[in-house]
């Protein structure tokens, strides 16, 4: 399917691996520039050169910290007029309620609410003066159902969630949308983070904790990358016009619910 983006230019955050890695490589594969962006520069220099070998496509490369008022600067800097954003930041670590303290929940919301919503800020008027453009926001599968050793990670994209609702509804009428991509397990390093976690805590196996993970998923496995950023794309689509404010759930089936 020719998604009718060639020629178009997305910022991707957190792009040198995991799910922003593979939402970049989607987007490049149907003809769209980038500005990626990640801390680590020897990996986003990697994450890049592959790209544009791969695809074809200009890509810029700014190593910086998003959730810093410097480091989205210097991204906005790059960035200059794009059509489509994707917002990504790492999740909080796990833990129990009575661990967190208000600084903790500070800096969840500075990377996962706060910093997509200074972003949006930032890019939205262009988008809307223009008459087109794309906002996805990478959250997780713990707006729909809470992740009880996520309750940072609850907090904060819950907020960005009440924030994308309204506001989605407001920039529409420009041909403007956006629209939130709620992961569950994807094998990604922060899979590997959680199942790590799970393994010392219970005394098992990294490999035990995914086994037992990926049974009481009923796709019997871990998401993929790949197949995540073909939804990223498709919402970047021209396809996707009508499709405002919603939150799409990619985790095999592991959330039971009808609605």
């Amino acid at each position: 399917m020719d998604l009718g983006i060639r020629g178009r230019r997305a910022l991707v955050c957190a792009s040198s691996k995991g799910l922003g890695r593979g939402c970049a490589e989607a987007l490049a594969a149907a003809g769209v520039d980038l500005v990626m962006n990640a801390r680590g520069a020897d990996a986003l220099a990697a994450a890049a050169s592959a790209i544009r070998d791969a695809h074809g496509v200009a890509v810029t490369e700014v190593a910086a910290d998003i959730t810093s008022e410097t480091g989205r600067g210097a991204v906005l800097d790059a960035a200059g007029g794009v059509d489509i954003l994707v917002t990504n930041a790492g999740g909080p670590p796990p833990g129990l309620w009575s661990d967190w303290e208000r600084a903790d929940f500070i800096r969840a919301l500075d990377a996962n609410m706060l910093t997509p919503i200074a972003l949006m800020k930032a890019l939205l008027p262009g988008m809307m003066a223009r008459g087109w453009g794309r906002v996805v926001n990478i959250t997780s599968q713990s707006v729909k159902a809470p992740i009880a050793q996520l309750g940072l990670s609850n907090t904060a994209r819950a907020g960005l969630t009440g924030y994308v609702a309204g506001t989605s509804r407001q920039v529409a009428p420009q041909g403007v949308t956006i629209n939130n991509l709620l992961p569950g397990i994807h094998a990604t390093d922060r899979a590997v983070s959680l199942d790590a976690a799970a393994a010392r805590a219970e005394g098992i196996s990294t490999q035990q904790a995914a086994a037992r993970r990926s049974a009481a998923i009923p796709a019997r496995r871990y998401g993929t990358v790949e197949e995540f950023g073909a939804t990223c794309a498709f919402l970047c689509s021209t396809h996707a016009g009508y499709i405002v404010g919603q939150n799409i759930l990619l985790d095999g089936g592991a959330m039971n619910s009808t609605l």
